[in-house]
């Protein structure tokens, strides 16, 4: 029943368009509780739950999984469940930039964001670099440890959602492939400062993002918690920082079996140390 709860608590939050803080607020706790509840770490207290059921606007047994739940917290929860690599096991062609930009000569820390089934996290930690990484979804973090298994590295892969989790501990690289648009505009600005905050000197982020283009007809695949970003909006993310590359493409795509395009903002930025005279 824990991990029923855990799911249903963050399926119905997402509906509702809350964050972790905003439902902890609503109902006069931490924002770790929340978080515990939807990781079924802990349950909410039974006198917790009709404040719960009435913030979420679903009935308790809905809750507690005696009603059919049938939406699903992410469309790759489901796609993930086969086992084919959705994605397939090959890195992304950012993560050979990386590997260019700052090789491991050195134990460098690095955060795949929203790592998938893993592929990219593997790669890093193949090629020597010390691998966290996170994703919302439990058959991707099965994926993901499985694969490592079977490449014979360590990938320390925890379950996350991008919106809701913040860094408290430094990183050298801060990585992510496909996955910040599903960063809230409103939660952009908290979520990078926290990011940059938790970024080494001289370390380094490597990101893209899905851009709106007028020009590009939307994705086939229906994502309920996907939201738009902008050409030139995540550039505009690291004014403070070194640039060292910043780019705009448009390529096909046939990841739902229906050929499609995206038009991706990628970027490469360093945390350059500031000037100092003394």
């Amino acid at each position: 029943m824990k991990e029923m709860l855990a799911r249903n608590i963050s399926i119905y939050r997402k509906e509702r368009g809350l964050t972790q803080e905003e439902l902890a607020r609503r109902l006069g706790l931490s924002f770790q509780a929340v978080s515990k509840w939807e990781n079924a770490q802990s349950m909410p207290d039974v006198a917790v739950l009709p404040e719960l059921s009435r913030t979420l606007q679903v009935s308790i047994d809905k809750l507690l999984g005696y009603a059919l739940q049938e939406k699903s917290i992410t469309i790759y929860e489901e796609e993930y469940q086969s086992g084919d690599y959705y994605w397939g096991t090959e890195p992304n062609a950012a993560c050979y930039e990386v590997l260019k930009a700052m090789p491991p000569v050195k134990r460098l820390k690095l955060l795949d964001i929203g790592c998938g089934e893993g592929k990219d996290a593997v790669f890093f930690a193949r090629n020597g670099y010390d691998v966290s990484a996170f994703d919302v979804t439990d058959a991707g973090i099965g994926k993901t440890k499985r694969l490592a298994e079977q490449a014979g590295v360590q990938v320390n892969v925890f379950k996350a959602d991008i919106l809701d989790y913040r860094l408290d501990a430094h990183y050298d690289i801060l990585y992510s492939s496909g996955v910040l648009h599903y960063i809230k505009p409103d939660f952009r600005e908290d979520i990078f400062d926290n990011y940059k905050r938790f970024t080494n000197p001289n370390g380094m982020h490597c990101f893209n993002v899905f851009v709106d283009k007028p020009f590009i007809a939307p994705p086939p695949e229906k994502e309920p918690y996907a939201y738009k970003w902008h050409s030139g909006e995540l550039l505009s993310r690291y004014r403070d920082w070194y640039i060292e590359d910043s780019s705009e493409i448009v390529f096909d795509c046939n990841s739902s079996g229906i050929p499609h395009q995206h038009a991706m903002s990628t970027i490469i930025a360093k945390k350059v140390p500031a000037f100092s005279s003394l």
